[in-house]
């Protein structure tokens, strides 16, 4: 048996180390790394804010949020080997001169520095400001970052711009969780090793392709940053385009970041602009009233804590894409997203097409179409429907139905562990390995699209249209999708 491949030790920095999203996310995905024996032995984590603390108090809230956020259960040995990994530092991430302290916990010589910016955006040429003038970086050295990557094109370009005056995009990592996902990223196997699909994944076979990212949660505390962003920028820009590209690309040659990048960006060039001329037809804005979730009453969206009540923001979109190329001719892509519905749900539907002639009218009048069901969340896995005979001999007629074929998990997989987005993707910016990470002209080229559209709503000057919490949306994202007699996978 082959000893696992090994990887240059790592220097991991966090910049934020006591916010919200290492508290909730970072800590807890790398005390999963280290539960698997996944992290290099001799690599070393630094957290760095802004607040005064000593080594063992970080330990300590650590611990606590380990605790609080996770479901593991917290092992001592590896409490242990986990604790002894941290060092705290407190530098005030605008005065430049304070990076220096950097300098006395990472081994440039022996690790590789990595550096989480794990904070607002502003806050990016600060930090690489500080980072070139303390003398840490070198060639080897990588910096990761989080959406959101700017609120449109102009933005995103100033943030890129600030990060490549110190990194070479060769350096740069960005994450968008959903890419560390199992089922996305099984969508290059399913897609690209089986011939069942490689063959037929086209206009040729397939009739229209859903994505739904749906949540239960509404705003809860985020108001002041969601109502300036809404739910096109927040989640529609990044994660369902991001779906989209793996869904529709052409193979790429090979695995490497390069060849898939390019695939990815030639589909968001093939996407079929919507601006004011189609905006109406194409697209429906949503905005949560109250309602009840689960029996639970909850407030509409105006009244949300702090809210502004003249706000029209969008908390729902619903929009048809097409995607301009030979693949795609004709297949319309259906994306929805939206804040307090139904369910939290996050698939991707695929409808093949009906067949012309049905010789089971005793069952269906009209044979339905066999669909491919991807689950990502909350419980990740593929299943196809399709039509099977109902066993018997009594009946003289054969008799379909409905039947589900689940390809999620084989007894082969049974005690494998399944991890979430950002194991997988800490563990490869820990690894230098930039495939499922964003490059820059993907980023911009998705903005450069969602730009067009957030303009066309302006030039309307609509209000988003009503739903109640706990549903699937306003009653118009059900007329888009009906109007070319189709109707949301439920």
């Amino acid at each position: 048996m082959k000893d696992k491949k090994t990887f240059k030790p790592c220097d991991l920095v966090i910049f934020g180390a006591l916010g919200d999203l290492s508290r909730r996310k970072l800590f807890i995905s790398l005390f999963r790394l280290e539960m698997a024996g996944l992290i290099e032995p001799e690599t070393r984590i630094t957290g760095v804010d802004r607040h005064a603390m000593e080594n063992d108090e970080f330990v300590q809230l650590i611990h606590k949020s380990l605790q609080e956020f996770s479901s593991e259960v917290l092992d001592e040995e590896v409490l242990a080997r986990f604790a002894a990994r941290f060092a705290y530092l407190q530098i005030d991430l605008t005065q430049l001169d304070q990076y220096q302290k950097l300098n006395s916990v990472i081994d440039p010589e022996t690790r590789v520095m990595v550096n989480y910016f794990a904070v607002s955006p502003f806050l990016f040429k600060s930090i690489c400001q500080g980072l070139a003038a303390s003398g840490a970086l070198n060639d080897e050295s990588r910096m990761v970052m989080e959406k959101p990557i700017g609120h449109d094109l102009k933005s995103s370009q100033e943030i890129n711009d600030v990060v490549a005056s110190v990194f070479k995009e060769s350096q740069v990592f960005r994450i968008d969780h959903y890419l560390g996902k199992e089922t996305v990223l099984n969508l290059l196997a399913l897609r690209f090793a089986n011939s069942i699909f490689t063959t037929n994944w086209n206009h040729n076979t397939i009739d229209h392709i859903q994505i739904t990212v749906a949540e239960e949660v509404g705003i809860e505390g985020r108001w002041e940053y969601f109502d300036k962003t809404g739910q096109l920028r927040d989640m529609l820009q990044n994660h369902l385009l991001q779906i989209l590209t793996f869904i529709a690309m052409e193979p790429p040659a090979n695995l490497e970041a390069a060849s898939i990048h390019s695939e990815k960006i030639k589909v968001l060039k093939a996407l079929r602009p919507i601006t004011k001329r189609n905006v109406e037809e194409k697209t429906v804005r949503g905005q949560y009233s109250s309602g009840y979730l689960k029996g639970v009453p909850v407030p509409g969206y105006l009244e949300e804590e702090g809210a502004n009540t003249a706000s029209t923001t969008e908390s729902f979109v619903a929009m048809r894409v097409d995607i301009d190329n030979w693949r795609w001719a004709g297949v319309p892509f259906y994306l929805r997203t939206g804040k307090r519905m139904q369910s939290k749900c996050t698939e991707i539907v695929v409808y093949f097409k009906q067949l012309p002639h049905n010789i089971f009218d005793d069952s269906f009048r009209s044979l339905p179409p066999n669909k491919l069901i991807i689950h990502l969340q909350p419980n990740e896995g593929v299943e196809i429907e399709m039509l099977n005979k109902i066993p018997g001999i009594e009946d003289p007629h054969i008799k379909l139905q409905k039947t589900k074929l689940d390809l999620s998990f084989s007894d082969d997989f049974k005690n494998n562990r399944i991890f979430g987005g950002y194991e997988k993707l800490i563990l490869e910016a820990l690894r230098g390995n930039p495939t499922l990470f964003l490059s820059r002209e993907e980023i911009e080229q998705a903005w450069t699209w969602v730009d067009s559209i957030q303009n066309a709503w302006k030039h309307m000057n609509a209000k988003p249209k009503p739903y109640a919490a706990g549903t699937w949306g306003p009653i118009a994202s059900v007329a888009l999708i009906a109007r070319d007699s189709r109707a949301w996978e439920e």
